[in-house]
């Protein structure tokens, strides 16, 4: 195994936990909050946004992940029709799409969101967190994918990725 593939299989191993640890807190933070609505008779408005924190995360890290290990939801009624030579050209273009995506909007976009953020002292309702920070995983998820496109893009051309 290259050291690319190395890395490649270490950071997608570490999005593999880091996920399990987000959706482990959120369902947690679910749980509790039922519990001390319905046993408790208090509702701690925390609770509510510490789960909206982590859907965000979870969710933006989950596509960067996805993309990873190419398992996005596709439409490939069309593809399965073309030769091999013209899946080819078309997968290298996919990924060209999905790199300039990510590229313009999860990294500029992102950058710029948390920057403006960060900048102006957005603060979250209850917990009191810097919205930028919240905000973070947008360019690094959009990194993610660039990277993980390139890649991607490699392997399509040395014919070690056929689908």
């Amino acid at each position: 195994m290259s050291t690319s593939n190395s890395i490649f299989s270490k950071v997608v191993k570490f999005m593999e936990v880091f996920l399990i640890i987000i959706f482990t807190l959120l369902v947690f933070d679910v749980l509790f909050q039922v519990f001390s609505r319905y046993v408790l008779k208090a509702s701690f408005s925390w609770t509510e946004e510490l789960a909206r924190f982590s859907l965000i995360w979870m969710s933006i890290l989950g596509a960067a992940y996805l993309n990873a290990k190419r398992e996005h939801l596709s439409m490939d009624f069309l593809y399965r029709k073309f030769s091999d030579k013209t899946k080819k050209k078309v997968s290298i273009l996919i990924e060209i799409f999905i790199f300039l995506f990510a590229l313009i909007v999860m990294v500029v976009g992102g950058f710029n969101l948390v920057y403006t953020t960060l900048h102006l002292g957005q603060l979250s309702g209850t917990l009191r967190i810097p919205l930028g920070y919240i905000y973070a995983i947008l360019p690094i998820s959009g990194l993610l994918i660039m990277w993980f496109s390139i890649i991607h893009m490699s392997q399509i051309s040395k014919n070690q990725i056929t689908d």
